[in-house]
């Protein structure tokens, strides 16, 4: 008998989902660089009209740059916050969906899948009049926008079999503390990694 693997499962984003990984560094429709997306479930489940929903995204661009980061909506201005931490967005007056060029070429591609569905929410959002960026006044992990975002992809997540420990890599992100990171975890349903217990003296 093959000695069982201890290499933790890869999950998989559904098989119409192909993004399309070589995309130079440049604009593109979004269907372009994420194709097959309409043809996904989550697509069905977003909110509102169908034929409006198909026209924003047949409306919507995606621009792969060149540098450190992973998916965002590009602001019409970089956020104050985010500028006083020393970092210049990518900026459109359009619906615009950046991604970094190194997350698109080696992520997982369950993460990709995640994250396109949880920004292009944002962008019907932003056409229904939320205000995305809240400045200080909100912290991110509380923000009602990020927080329906991200709990649409993670149900998605979960109707594929992804497990909470999958998705506490997932949801760990950089710019936020330890304190604020559980406490994402908490307002998206997902479970806080066990305590590591104490050694006895």
């Amino acid at each position: 008998m093959a000695p069982k693997s201890t290499a933790r499962p890869a999950y998989s984003p559904p098989p119409e989902f192909q993004p399309n990984r070589a995309a130079p560094i440049g604009r593109y429709p979004l269907l372009e660089v994420f194709r097959g997306l309409t043809e996904t479930l989550p697509f069905r489940k977003y909110p509102g009209d169908d034929a409006a929903i198909r026209r924003i995204i047949d409306g919507t661009s995606v621009h792969v740059y060149d540098g450190l980061g992973w998916m965002y909506v590009a602001p019409r201005k970089t956020p104050v916050e985010v500028k006083s931490a020393g970092f210049q967005m990518v900026e459109s007056p359009d619906d615009v969906i950046v991604v970094a060029r190194n997350h698109l070429t080696k992520s997982p591609p369950m993460y990709l899948y995640l994250d396109i569905i949880h920004e292009f929410l944002h962008i019907l959002q932003r056409k229904q009049g939320r205000e995305l960026w809240t400045g200080l006044k909100v912290p991110y992990v509380d923000r009602p926008t990020e927080v329906e975002a991200y709990s649409f992809s993670i149900a998605e997540a979960r109707r594929l079999g992804v497990p909470d420990s999958y998705l506490r890599k997932y949801l760990f992100v950089t710019w936020v503390g330890r304190r604020d990171y559980l406490r994402l975890l908490r307002n998206v349903g997902v479970s806080a990694p066990a305590r590591k217990a104490r050694k006895a003296r």
